[in-house]
């Protein structure tokens, strides 16, 4: 597969503050590739600017083959943008709203409502055309903001936080639409803080943390590099451990990771979690054993606690 995104040593600065450090990555045709990181971390200035909103101030930002200062007109027709909030016009009825999005790509007004119902049956709305935007749910209204990121037939879809304040159910929805278009070819960049969303959805990612890049690959691959395929979760206050608890952790073998007031305890060797939790003076109702996730390795190189 050919790069369709491509940054080499980017940094950034406003004023004193450097929101990007060195940063460097690929985005390949047809994948589904995220950012993950904390408020400040980077991605939401890395992603101004790939679509147009930043410049590039230092190292250089391909897309589509051609090296970007500031995203031309010529690039935009070709991106798609999901942005955080939903900014849809509430004074437009669901079809509407995309007639118009439709217009500021030079499409005519038939042209447009043709491809918007296309778009709503695609997203499982064409029963609700005629709707007013307030009526909707969250999660439809994140269905409509992707079917208005569409309407330009998009070969590269920016997705910052897609499912932020969804429930499970509409989450799961919105998951499966993006898995749909990503299996037709189109390329998806996310950004979310939710570990179980990037490990759904993502083919490869990064963890931002201050405006570096502390680790890239699949989430499979980091958690194999990073993290022990084991954990113990202590769900005890920290004031309630043994005085000596992580120093007799790391004796018997353990990798002991302190975050804020969790403890978690990681091993190759899963009889090891129940074999010894008794002997560091925990009891075994208060521990939760389960496989390595993604979260775990956030939290082991971010050394913070993921934002809810």
């Amino acid at each position: 597969m050919s790069d369709i995104v491509v940054a080499d040593h980017l940094g950034k600065c406003y004023g004193t503050f450097r929101a990007l450090n060195n940063v460097s990555f690929h985005i390949q045709e047809g994948e589904c590739f995220g950012f993950l990181g904390h408020n400040g971390a980077g991605k939401s200035t890395t992603m101004r600017m790939i679509y147009g909103l930043s410049t590039v101030d230092e190292g250089c930002l391909r897309i589509f083959d051609r090296p970007i200062h500031l995203t031309p007109p010529e690039i935009k027709k070709f991106l798609g943008i999901v942005p955080q909030e939903d900014n849809l016009d509430p004074d437009l009825n669901v079809l509407e709203n995309l007639e118009v999005y439709g217009g500021l790509f030079g499409m005519s007004h038939k042209e447009a409502r043709t491809k918007g119902r296309k778009l709503l049956a695609l997203m499982g709305l064409e029963e609700k055309a005629a709707s007013s935007v307030e009526s909707l749910s969250g999660g439809l209204k994140r269905r409509l903001v992707i079917a208005r990121a569409l309407i330009n037939d998009p070969r590269l879809i920016i997705l910052d936080e897609p499912t932020t304040g969804l429930d499970p159910h509409a989450r799961h929805l919105v998951w499966q639409k993006l898995r749909d278009l990503k299996n037709e070819g189109v390329t998806l960049i996310l950004t979310t803080h939710y570990m179980e969303e990037a490990t759904q959805l993502c083919d490869r990612l990064v963890i931002m943390h201050e405006g570096l890049i502390l680790a890239a690959g699949s989430p499979q691959e980091l958690i194999e590099r990073y993290i022990p395929p084991y954990v113990l979760e202590i769900r005890l206050p920290i004031h309630a451990l043994p005085a000596d608890f992580m120093a007799k952790a790391n004796k018997t073998g353990f990798e002991a990771l302190q975050i804020v007031d969790a403890i978690f305890l990681y091993s190759h060797h899963k009889s090891q979690l129940s074999d010894t939790a008794g002997n560091l003076g925990v009891p075994l109702e208060a521990c939760f054993s389960r496989p390595a996730n993604l979260e775990d390795v956030f939290l082991k190189l971010t050394g913070k606690g993921v934002e809810r």
